[in-house]
């Protein structure tokens, strides 16, 4: 028995040495061709994409430093398209040293970055973005309070977001707040535009990108007024020069504790201007006791406005003396 298995052994080392044997050396499969990467969103993002993609969702507190760049694809700068869309490095810079960062480490910036804390000066930041919107009511943007205070396009808007918050008109005025400490404390007074309750914007009166006086849509403030005032406009046949003037010399648009947006209540508003004529001797106090003293009345109720009821402007042909006294 010991005699035949080692003969099996022998057979089958035979067996196996003469069975043809596999080159060694053979070529092995040619590898497979890599696809280029595909772009996501915009025309030639793929380079961005690979390392900034739906993976790249930040912590709240770090979103200024790390956005979610996909979501650019829900807004206009997004729209495949429109010709106009812009690409990556058209507002980034071509950033060569940030896409050749292969290393573990922290990469370089890209040329031009738009967070709050870059180094990144202003002019260029703001280059960016008036290369494709310096035209329309953004023409004068350089010469505007904002413009020429080094006020960056990044510091209002948001480009990586579906919705910009000063596009939209109930959230716009807390952007606008951040700076207008004390617009956001008239705002909260008892007579006030209608700006908290949503029905009304800080753009429905200012152009921030103009330079108009005080960044207003119209060339004036009377004009701005008359776009919703309309009835104050005139002509009339008499006029109150106040009026004429600047609306603001009685009213705070954006809000005071007096009524009508006044700056002070009648009669104390009234004889700013008026404490020489007319009513010469009618002080502003109550009376102390009945009265019907026309150097009293005046100071009781409403005022200066119990007669004195078309103060805007006044279209009366009386043939009176006092027909110019914006009477009813």
């Amino acid at each position: 028995m010991k005699a035949l298995l080692t003969l099996f052994a022998v057979i089958g080392i035979i067996g196996m040495s003469s069975a043809p044997a596999v080159a060694a050396d053979a070529p092995a499969p040619a590898a497979e061709k890599k696809e280029p990467a595909k772009d996501l969103i915009l025309k030639g993002d793929a380079k961005c994409t690979g390392c900034h993609d739906e993976a790249d969702v930040p912590k709240p507190t770090m979103l200024e430093l790390h956005p979610q760049v996909l979501n650019i694809g829900k807004t206009k700068h997004g729209t495949v398209a429109d010709a106009r869309t812009p690409t990556c490095t058209a507002c980034h810079g071509e950033s060569e040293k940030h896409l050749a960062h292969k290393g573990s480490g922290k990469p370089p910036k890209p040329d031009t970055v738009f967070s709050m804390r870059t180094q990144t000066p202003v002019e260029t930041r703001n280059a960016a973005c008036l290369s494709c919107h310096q035209g329309g009511n953004r023409i004068g943007w350089q010469l505007s309070k904002h413009g020429s205070q080094d006020v960056a396009c990044t510091s209002c808007h948001q480009i990586h977001t579906a919705q910009d918050r000063v596009r939209d008109k109930t959230a716009q005025t807390e952007v606008c707040f951040t700076c207008h400490k004390e617009q956001r404390a008239q705002m909260a007074r008892v007579s006030h535009h209608p700006v908290p309750e949503g029905k009304m914007a800080c753009s429905s009166c200012h152009n921030v990108h103009g330079d108009n006086p005080k960044q207003l849509v119209k060339s004036s403030v009377n004009d701005t007024c008359y776009t919703c005032h309309m009835e104050k406009r005139g002509p009339f046949v008499h006029n109150h020069q106040p009026v004429s003037e600047d609306c603001s010399i009685c009213h705070q648009a954006h809000g005071t504790t007096a009524a009508n947006l006044l700056k002070s209540r009648t009669p104390f508003l009234c004889q700013e201007c008026h404490s020489h004529s007319s009513h010469p001797g009618q002080t502003p106090g109550q009376p102390t006791t009945r009265t019907t003293s026309t150097s009293l009345l005046g100071a009781i109720g409403r005022g200066c406005l119990n007669c004195h009821t078309n103060i805007h402007g006044s279209n009366s042909s009386q043939n009176s003396a006092t027909v110019g006294r914006f009477r009813r």
